[in-house]
């Protein structure tokens, strides 16, 4: 079944029936037309806004909660929860906010969190990466130096690159982590190359990162990686001051035209 076009602006169309529900429903939070602690609708109103049955908004609500972002209850109906309790590693909730609007908070807490991560993974991986690991990130780097010399997707190959380090730190929960870290990092890269001669500038501090980890020199490699993450910030503030339209997630992605 085609889902028909509802009445909240701005969701995608999803040829699901639950999943536009769901996005439908998420966005409307994120952007903050039902308030923290506050209800929502009853179903039949939500159903009516939506073009869909209870059973779907039912089934709806019921993802929103695994999201963390409402709870139900009898007598109380469902109550949007505050952001904190949301799970951002959720990449339906990353979209959602990315088409609602990317905040500052957002961005620094997603900057924080690489800080904190990303350097102490590398030095993993300066210690465990295997020869296919090795050879994993020279190809991601050959496809960031290609898209900055030739054109084309650097972002996607940006984020093979880090990827492919905290994966290289061979710890399992790390690993589940870079799963869930991507479209968070897609978010980062997407803004951080936003900025004129960004992709280009970046790709020796990648360099100087792979290559430590190569060399199999942890403590070089984990200052390397605070260098680059570091560098990012910084690219992603120049952006944010510059008051240009952040990008989308479900936007296609911005190819470079080469340098």
């Amino acid at each position: 079944m085609v889902v028909r076009l509802v009445a909240f602006r701005g969701v995608p169309m999803i040829k699901n029936v639950h999943g536009h529900a769901v996005a439908s429903l998420g966005t409307a939070i994120v952007a903050g037309r039902y308030l923290p602690g506050a209800p929502m609708p009853p179903e039949p109103q939500l159903g009516e806004a939506l073009g869909v049955s209870r059973t779907v908004v039912r089934e709806a609500i019921k993802s929103l909660v695994a999201k963390g972002m409402v709870s139900t209850g009898p007598k109380v109906g469902t109550r949007v929860l505050p952001p904190e309790s949301w799970n951002w590693f959720d990449a339906d909730l990353v979209g959602w906010q990315s088409q609602v609007g990317l905040t500052r908070e957002f961005l620094r807490d997603l900057q924080e969190l690489r800080r904190l991560v990303e350097p102490a993974a590398v030095r993993m991986a300066a210690e465990r990466a295997t020869v296919a690991d090795l050879q994993h990130l020279e190809a991601a780097y050959e496809g960031m130096r290609h898209a900055v010399v030739e054109g084309g997707d650097y972002v996607r190959h940006d984020l093979a690159f880090h990827q492919g380090l905290l994966r290289a730190a061979h710890n399992r929960m790390i690993v589940q982590m870079s799963k869930a870290l991507g479209p968070l990092l897609r978010t980062s890269f997407e803004i951080s190359t936003a900025r004129t001669g960004g992709a280009r500038d970046s790709l020796p501090l990648h360099r100087a990162v792979l290559d430590a980890v190569i060399a199999r020199k942890p403590a070089r490699a984990e200052k390397a990686a605070l260098v680059l993450i570091d560098g990012a910030r910084d690219d992603i503030e120049v952006v944010l001051a510059s008051r240009r339209r952040l990008p989308k997630l479900d936007a296609p992605p911005r190819l470079l035209r080469g340098q």
